[in-house]
């Protein structure tokens, strides 16, 4: 009977192929998007399989972008993400489910100081390498939360009924990984 050895691969996030997204409605009729400029994640991976995956994320709470520098010194204030006092976010996992494309994500989630658990959708799209010999995965995540829970209670009532904020906000990610070491 032979024994069977697994090597565990130590992944980092490729930044340059990768996007960190939240949407957002507005006006309850439109929807903003925006982003963090600067994040980064590493990853254990044994073989492909990644049940036994564990992933660790962060994003720069001042680097948030949505493409209005007025808004987005509003999101880095206390009545958002509070930027000085808290100066990243961070996911950590817990569990990984799944086979195939198709997986979920379960970890925490911590904003503000308030760590609370998320479930995200994983699409996994496999391994390639690039031109340079490199070993690359892509993997597409997608889930929501409500902000409220993590503190992001800031709002406005408008007149005509509603808030000018959903407090649901949509996660989107497109990242690539590549094997460190």
């Amino acid at each position: 009977m032979g024994t069977s050895t697994v090597t565990t691969t130590k992944w980092g996030i490729d930044a340059s192929h990768s996007e960190v997204l939240f949407k957002v409605k507005h006006l309850m009729i439109s929807t903003v998007t925006g982003s963090f400029k600067e994040f980064g994640a590493d990853a254990e991976l044994e073989g492909d399989d990644l049940t036994n995956a564990s992933v660790r994320f962060w994003a720069s709470t001042a680097s948030i972008f949505t493409n209005d520098e007025k808004r987005d010194g509003h999101l880095r204030s206390a009545d958002f993400f509070d930027s000085e006092r808290f100066p990243k976010l961070t996911f950590t996992s817990t569990r990984i489910e799944g086979s195939g494309s198709k997986w979920k994500v379960t970890g925490d989630l911590t904003i503000k100081d308030i760590t609370k658990p998320v479930m995200l959708d994983v699409e996994w799209s496999g391994m390639a390498k690039d031109p340079w010999g490199n070993t690359k995965a892509g993997l597409q995540l997608s889930g929501r939360i409500d902000r409220k829970q993590w503190g992001l209670n800031w709002n406005a009532a408008l007149e005509t009924g509603g808030l000018l904020v959903s407090d649901e906000v949509r996660i989107v990610c497109e990242v690539q990984l590549a094997v460190q070491g």
